[in-house]
C-alpha cells in the first residue's frame, strides 16, 4: 500500500514538473512568435521606403541628407534578426524612424509640390499605419516577455526550468528616447 502511494505521488510529481516545463515551452514560442511579428512589421515598412526612395530621388539634389536616413532605415529593418529577439537593434531602428519622419516633414515644407503628390501622401500614410502596427506588435512582445519572464522566475518553476530547459530572462522592448522625456521614474 505504502509503494503505491509513493509511485503515485511520484507520478502525480511528475506530471506537475512536466506541465510547469511545457508552460515555459509555451510562453518561450510565444515570446518568439511576437518578436517575429515586430520583424515582420517592420519589415513591411522596407516596400513603401523603397518607393519613398525612388520619389525623394527626384529631390536628392536638395535632399540627400534624408534619401540616406531611409536607405540606412530600411537596411537596418532588413538587418532584423527573426531568430533572436535584440532588442537594442530594435531601438536603433525605432530611433532611426522618428529621425526620417522628422526629416521628411523638413522636406514636406520646403517642398509643397511634394506634398501634394498623391503617391507620396499615400506612402507617408502607409508608413504611419505600419509604425502604429509596429507599436502595437511591440505591446503584444513585451506582454510575452512579461509572462515568460515571470513563468521562468516564480518558484518552483525557476527550479524546473534550471534543470531542464535553463532559459534565461529576456529583455523587454523600452524606447529609450522617449524615457529621457519622462520627469516621472518609478522606484522599482
Amino acid at each position: 500500500m505504502g509503494l503505491l502511494i509513493f509511485i503515485g505521488i511520484f507520478v502525480i510529481a511528475a506530471i506537475w514538473a512536466i506541465s510547469i516545463r511545457n508552460n515555459i515551452v509555451r510562453y518561450f514560442n510565444a515570446t518568439k512568435r511576437a518578436w517575429a511579428e515586430v520583424a515582420n512589421f517592420e519589415r513591411q515598412k522596407v516596400k513603401t521606403l523603397e518607393a519613398l526612395e525612388q520619389t525623394l530621388a527626384q529631390y536628392t539634389h536638395f535632399e540627400k541628407s534624408t534619401l540616406e536616413k531611409v536607405t540606412e532605415l530600411r537596411q537596418q529593418i532588413l538587418n532584423l534578426n527573426l531568430d533572436h529577439a535584440d532588442v537594442s537593434h530594435l531601438q536603433h531602428i525605432e530611433k532611426l524612424n522618428q529621425d526620417v519622419m522628422r526629416s521628411l516633414n523638413v522636406v514636406i515644407e520646403n517642398y509643397p509640390e511634394l506634398k501634394a503628390d498623391t503617391l507620396y501622401a499615400k506612402m507617408m500614410d502607409d508608413i504611419q499605419e505600419q509604425n502604429e502596427n509596429v507599436g502595437a506588435a511591440i505591446t503584444i512582445f513585451n506582454r510575452n516577455v512579461e509572462e515568460f519572464n515571470n513563468t521562468i522566475q516564480i518558484f518552483p518553476n525557476n527550479l524546473i526550468n534550471s534543470v531542464t530547459l535553463a532559459k534565461k530572462s529576456i529583455r523587454p522592448f523600452s524606447d529609450s528616447i522617449t524615457l529621457q522625456n519622462f520627469d516621472y521614474r518609478p522606484n522599482f
